[in-house]
């Protein structure tokens, strides 16, 4: 069982994605740590978006405890991450790196929830379940800066509104795997939904699909909090 959940930066999207590994015991991945382990690397090693060769070599040696660098979800290594995925070879380099996960689970899980941009039209097109998760540029840049001031970055709410709207821009209209909902996917606004409510709509979604009985226990608890 593979559940891809896709949708622009600050939707909501992680939060619902570890929600449902958990509640049904799969396998979680963060695709977007992905390229930004590379784009922190990039970083590190002083390497331009010009030297696309360079930038190849590390997306081919990455390996799973790049993902644990610290500093990932910085506005820097954000911004380089966006740059970085843009680039044709550099997501097919990659493109294995997830289907190994997404086909065969680690830890023996007998599922796996994929969170990105292009799970559910590139990575993993045949998925039986696809979500795209969504809300208007402004509620995610308010959850953004949000984020940010709560980890201690000092921020200005107008850099992050404008850093979403330009990433927002490269990720819809690359000419390669471009950020939109698959045509079977369910498509989800967040912009007016508490966490809880986005995680019971999209369980009742996954419900009414047949891949759950509808008898079986749903006890789960989640931070019942706004997404803004």
């Amino acid at each position: 069982m593979i559940i891809a959940v896709d949708g622009p930066s600050s939707a909501g999207k992680g939060t619902l994605a570890r929600s449902l590994a958990e509640y049904f015991d799969f396998a979680f991945l963060d695709t977007g740590l992905i390229y930004r382990a590379l784009g922190q690397k990039c970083l590190e090693l002083n390497i331009a978006l010009e030297e696309e060769d360079r930038i190849l070599f590390q997306a081919q040696s990455l390996k799973a405890e790049d993902l644990e660098t610290p500093n990932l979800r910085t506005e820097r290594v954000a911004d380089m991450a966006s740059k970085v995925s843009a680039l044709p070879e550099v997501r097919k380099a990659l493109l294995d790196f997830q289907r190994r996960f997404a086909y065969s689970p680690p830890q023996g899980k007998k599922g796996a929830v994929l969170d990105g941009r292009d799970i559910g039209t590139v990575i993993c097109p045949q998925a039986p379940l696809k979500i795209f998760i969504t809300a208007d540029v402004e509620t995610r840049a308010r959850r953004r800066f949000k984020e940010l001031q709560e980890k201690q970055f000092d921020v200005i709410y107008e850099a992050v509104l404008e850093d979403l709207n330009k990433r927002d821009a490269r990720d819809r209209n690359r000419d390669h795997a471009p950020l939109k909902p698959a045509e079977d996917a369910y498509v989800l606004d967040t912009s007016r939904l508490s966490r809880s409510e986005v995680f019971e709509k999209v369980i009742e979604h996954i419900l009414s699909k047949g891949f759950v009985k509808a008898d079986q226990p749903r006890v789960f608890n989640i931070r019942n909090t706004t997404n803004n």
